[in-house]
């Protein structure tokens, strides 16, 4: 699909659930209403567009790099796995994740490059890559990866005020110069006619902070809170969808919201088509400990003393909570229906087993 300009339109008869649009130059600019709307979307729902956030023309690159790397042999890319202890960073094969509790095989194939690595680029900080990356490193994701962290940063500043936390609260758990999970990630699912039971990506919540995701094809569903069905969010050319993860759901103590979603074929004649995604997660540095920020915000206190005891501590560290959700997803370490349960993250609703939408 990348260099295609030319795919079916979303159709218009399938359920879809709304997003609340944000405007980043507006909130780059302290728009107290655009304002408003954020801290609505991330603490309702979890999720947004973001519109005028600059980053499309990378978006088109790091989708053409995507390509060019997915396209390699599978011995070449199989050199690069990611492997079954939790490492985040790498290739991703089809089939070596499962995807429910009977283990049931995956069938995507992803690429994921440590912000750590890019940045550090030419010197390897966690690992090597393929050629097709190292040969696009500084022209394109680089500039993809500034930009990614440099608009999901000011986002975090925002909620961090909103929070009534102290300026740069949340800024000093997620610095740049120190070691994170941090990654930017190229999604290849195959065609998709026949979409019985299949399923791209199982429901889940996001393992960090912020999610930037840029996608050209549906695919992606949502379950709202106290929804027992799940709706389709649309893709709206030039607009991001963004979204809540763990860590910030747990150092706010529940107030933002990490929201179950997967990632199903694209409904109808979109199905036909390869679906690529591109997403940035910025997660917080590895050595940070997972905790509720209570000592330092009265509304993040409050929003703890109603909670069960100990629901925002889980007692990790970011490295720690990431190794076992990545690892708890590979084929190798299915064990049974229980193997299911490992990895669980900050999802707060029963989860529907039916596949339909």
């Amino acid at each position: 699909m990348p260099g295609l300009t030319s795919l079916p339109p979303f159709p218009e008869d399938v359920p879809t659930h709304p997003l609340l649009i944000v405007d980043y130059e507006l909130i780059k600019a302290g728009d107290e209403q655009e304002i408003d709307k954020l801290w609505k979307a991330a603490t309702e729902l979890g999720f947004w567009y973001l519109k005028n956030h600059g980053v499309d023309e990378g978006v088109g690159a790091m989708f053409d790099m995507g390509n060019e790397t997915l396209a390699l042999p599978l011995e070449e890319k199989m050199q690069y796995e990611q492997g079954d202890q939790g490492f985040s960073f790498g290739y991703k094969a089809s089939g070596v994740q499962f995807m429910d509790d009977k283990g049931t095989k995956d069938i995507t194939e992803f690429l994921n490059i440590s912000k750590d690595d890019a940045l550090a680029w030419p010197t390897p900080y966690h690992r090597t890559y393929p050629s097709t990356v190292n040969a696009r490193m500084e022209s394109t994701i680089r500039p993809f990866i500034e930009k990614s962290l440099a608009i999901n940063h000011f986002l975090i500043d925002v909620l961090n005020d909103k929070l009534g936390l102290p300026k740069g609260a949340l800024a000093d758990l997620h610095q740049v110069d120190r070691a994170s999970g941090c990654t930017a990630r190229c999604i290849k699912a195959p065609p998709m006619v026949e979409r019985e039971n299949k399923t791209f990506l199982n429901p889940h919540t996001d393992f960090g902070s912020i999610s930037f995701l840029h996608n050209r094809l549906g695919g992606l569903q949502v379950l709202p809170p106290g929804a027992d069905k799940w709706y389709y969010v649309k893709p709206l050319p030039g607009h991001a969808i963004c979204n809540i993860g763990d860590a910030l759901n747990i150092f706010s103590g529940g107030i933002l919201r990490s929201n179950i979603h997967r990632v199903m074929p694209p409904p109808k004649d979109q199905a036909q088509y390869e679906r690529w995604s591109l997403v940035f997660f910025t997660r917080p540095n590895d050595d940070v400990t997972l905790h509720a920020l209570a000592e330092k915000s009265p509304k993040i206190a409050e929003a703890v003393s109603k909670a069960p005891p100990g629901k925002y501590e889980p007692g990790v560290t970011a490295k720690q909570w990431l190794a076992r959700r990545i690892g708890s997803q590979r084929a190798t370490n299915y064990k049974g229906p229980e193997s299911w349960k490992e990895r669980k993250g900050t999802e707060d609703m029963t989860i529907p087993l039916s596949q339909a939408y």
